[in-house]
This record gives structure tokens, C-alpha cells and sequence, in this order.
């Protein structure tokens, strides 16, 4: 059986894994458009602070596609693919040919439509060469702009201010985190990042990045003007579905996919950032593993099912613990339970539907987080797990 993985990313990995162990005579190519074994895209953050060298961010080495007997072929972009015919066109080769195939690519960043999004001092964070041109460039920079102030931006920006480069967060809604935080724990989290040295502007309609005769920076729709020598925007991944135009698959999101995370054409798997299944696109770690492991199962001739992954961000941020976990009722619908200790950068807050835990947020302190995780994927009542949500793990 051949199978040729597109992505080397942790979904194609972990899909080239599986399906080894469950076949040994298996021949798995890998497709890596970048030129670096599997690493570790969520340290990025600690490559911009410093903290580690890119060698310290790969997984895999070398020894590790050889023992496995995984072919990778690094610089190597798949350019089309065809169901029909079952092969994959590359850039300067014959196509190749394929049993099965599982398309791991990913996504892009997402760049809003704004006015000077193209220009050469605005730069995006996703693959280690995007962290090495940020690296350089902050070297040269006085006041970094980071557009955007989600877990990527805020992550960003705060490892570039351990490198000790001054940073600013420019944010579209009027809290961070918006994803994950509600008003009061947003407020409990900024004055602790700003406590850290971060600096803030939120509720910030851009209007246009501007590079023009000495004047850099972001101008507002409100007429603000925020100053800053390179722009890195933040705002969001995009589903990298590319070889899929042109095919008959659903154009709308991501790439659908059932429960077998197969795609509508045959012989073709996806997992990871460009999937879309049951409606819902994931863009965390957790979930591009443990598709990959599902979709490398199925791939090698067994039966496993994705049944979703509970959507959950575990964040450290200047020494900040937190954790966001299903619904965190930011309108204030249902009934919750909330402490906090703004002086200590404390916000937690459990969301009750009746006496069902379906949603938390835990700023500052993240006791009882298993616990907690655990009741809200089991549907439990809150009363099952209060004795346990203060212990400490």
C-alpha cells in the first residue's frame, strides 16, 4: 500500500506514525513544502524570545524517517492533486503515484482586507522562517506593532518583549482574548500583561498600515495613529485548501470531512488545520494530533472514529496560567460562578447550564483544571467536582 502524506506538520506526522505501526510494509512518503523536519510550531514564541535555537524546535531528526522507513522530501510543494488518476503533481518531477492520501496542510495566515496588509514591514508568524525574518527585523525595529490580540498575538508580543523590544498590542474588540475571555477576565489579564511591560490599544478599528515618507504604523478608523517600525498581524489561520481548487469538494470552510476524516473524493483523508468536521474547524494542536492518529488508523485499513475534540486553550503567558475551556458565556446568559483577585491576576469563573458545568475560565490560577476539563466533557453537575476544584494537581 503507498501513501503519500502532504504536510509535515504534527497531523501528518502523527497520521506517517500510525499508519507504521500498523503496517509494517507500508511504503509512506511525506510532501514538506518547508525545509525542516518535523519541529514544534508552538514553540515558535520561544525561538522569537530566545530561548531556544531553531535546532532545539525540531521533533524528528534525521534517524527518525530512516528507523520508521518514512521517505520526507523537504522543499518539495505538492502543486495538484487527481483523484482520477490517484497522483500528485510536485514542483520539478513526474507526478506521483498513490494508494491512499492524506492531506495534512495546514493553514495560512489569515490577513484582513485593510489598506498596506502587502506591504514589506508588515510580517505574519507561522512557520520558522516567518519566526527568523521577525527576529531580524525586530533587531532593527523601536517600537513593534503586533495587530491583533488573540493567544498568537498575545504570545508574540510578549516574547518579543523578553527579547527586550518594546510592543505594542493593537486589538479590534474592546478586550483580549475575545475568544477566550470574557470583559472581567480580559481586564484582570491586561493589567498583568501591562504589569509585564506589554502596552495596549484596544477597541481599534484599522483603517489602513501605513509606510510613507518616515511615517510607519497603523492609522484608526477613529483617527488614531499608532507608531511602530514593523507590523506583525495576528489574526487568525486560514484553512491552506489550495489543491483542493478546482475539485469537487465543498468550497465554503474548511475541508469537510466524516467521521473517518475522509474527504468526498475517494482515497483522500485530511486532518489538521484545513479540516472541517461536523461544522467545526479546530486550529489547535490536540486536535490536528489526534486527527492525524484517527486518519493514519483508517488509512492503514482500520476503523476508528473522530468524534471532535473539546475545544480547550491552555495558555502561559509572562508567567499568567490560563485556561479557557467550552462555553465561557461571554454574553452572560447563564448563571455562573465567578472569584477574583485582581491584585493577584486571579479570575476564574465556572459556567453552569442548570447545574451542568459547560464552560470555564481560569486566569491567574488554574487549580483544579482536570478536574474541571473533565466535568464539563462528561456533562457533569458542578456539585460533582466542587471539593476537587480547588486542589492542586
Amino acid at each position: 500500500m503507498k501513501h503519500i502524506i502532504i504536510g509535515n506538520g504534527v497531523a501528518g506526522t502523527s497520521a506517517a506514525l500510525t499508519i507504521r505501526k500498523q503496517d509494517a510494509a507500508a511504503d509512506i512518503l511525506i510532501l514538506s513544502a518547508e525545509p525542516t523536519p518535523f519541529y514544534s510550531r508552538i514553540r515558535l514564541i520561544d525561538y522569537l524570545s530566545g530561548e531556544v535555537s531553531a535546532q532545539d524546535l525540531i521533533l524528528f531528526k534525521d534517524s527518525w524517517y530512516e528507523k520508521n522507513a518514512v521517505a520526507l522530501r523537504l522543499s518539495t510543494p505538492a502543486l495538484r492533486i487527481d483523484p482520477k488518476t490517484k497522483t500528485v503533481e510536485i514542483a520539478g518531477g513526474q507526478p506521483l503515484c498513490y494508494d491512499r492520501l492524506l492531506l495534512a496542510t495546514g493553514g495560512v495566515p489569515s490577513l484582513p482586507p485593510i489598506q498596506g496588509i502587502h506591504l514589506p514591514c508588515v510580517y505574519t508568524l507561522r512557520t520558522l522562517a516567518d519566526a527568523e525574518r521577525i527576529r531580524d527585523a525586530a533587531e532593527r525595529s523601536q517600537n513593534v506593532l503586533v495587530l491583533g490580540g488573540g493567544l498568537l498575538g498575545i504570545e508574540t508580543a510578549h516574547a518579543l518583549r523578553k527579547a527586550g523590544h518594546p510592543v505594542t498590542v493593537v486589538e479590534y474588540f474592546p478586550r483580549l482574548l475575545p475568544r477566550q475571555m470574557d470583559a472581567a477576565g480580559g481586564a484582570v489579564l491586561q493589567r498583568a500583561l501591562e504589569n509585564r511591560g506589554l502596552r495596549f490599544v484596544l477597541d481599534a478599528k484599522t483603517r489602513t498600515i501605513v509606510d510613507d515618507a518616515g511615517r510607519r504604523g497603523i492609522e484608526l478608523l477613529d483617527g488614531r495613529f499608532v507608531a511602530g517600525d514593523m507590523i506583525i498581524v495576528s489574526a487568525g489561520i486560514a484553512p491552506n485548501r489550495a489543491l483542493l481548487n478546482g475539485l469537487p469538494v465543498d468550497q465554503s470552510r474548511g475541508v469537510p470531512v466524516n467521521d473517518l476524516l475522509e474527504t468526498g473524493l475517494p482515497d483522500v483523508y485530511a486532518a489538521g488545520d484545513l479540516v472541517e468536521h461536523r461544522g467545526v474547524m479546530y486550529g489547535i494542536w490536540p486536535a490536528a494530533e489526534r486527527q492525524g492518529k484517527i486518519a493514519g488508523t483508517n488509512m492503514a485499513g482500520g476503523r476508528e472514529l473522530y468524534t471532535g475534540t473539546l475545544p480547550s486553550n491552555v495558555l502561559k503567558v509572562a508567567g499568567i496560567d490560563l485556561m479557557s475551556a467550552g462555553n465561557i458565556d461571554a454574553d452572560s446568559r447563564y448563571r455562573s460562578v465567578v472569584e477574583t483577585d485582581a491584585d493577584k491576576g486571579i479570575y476564574r469563573k465556572l459556567v453552569l447550564d442548570g447545574d451542568t458545568l459547560v464552560g470555564c475560565i481560569l486566569c491567574g490560577s488554574t487549580e483544579g483544571k482536570k478536574n474541571i476539563l473533565n466535568a464539563i466533557q462528561e456533562k457533569k453537575p458542578l456539585q460533582s467536582v466542587a471539593d476537587a476544584i480547588g486542589r492542586k494537581e
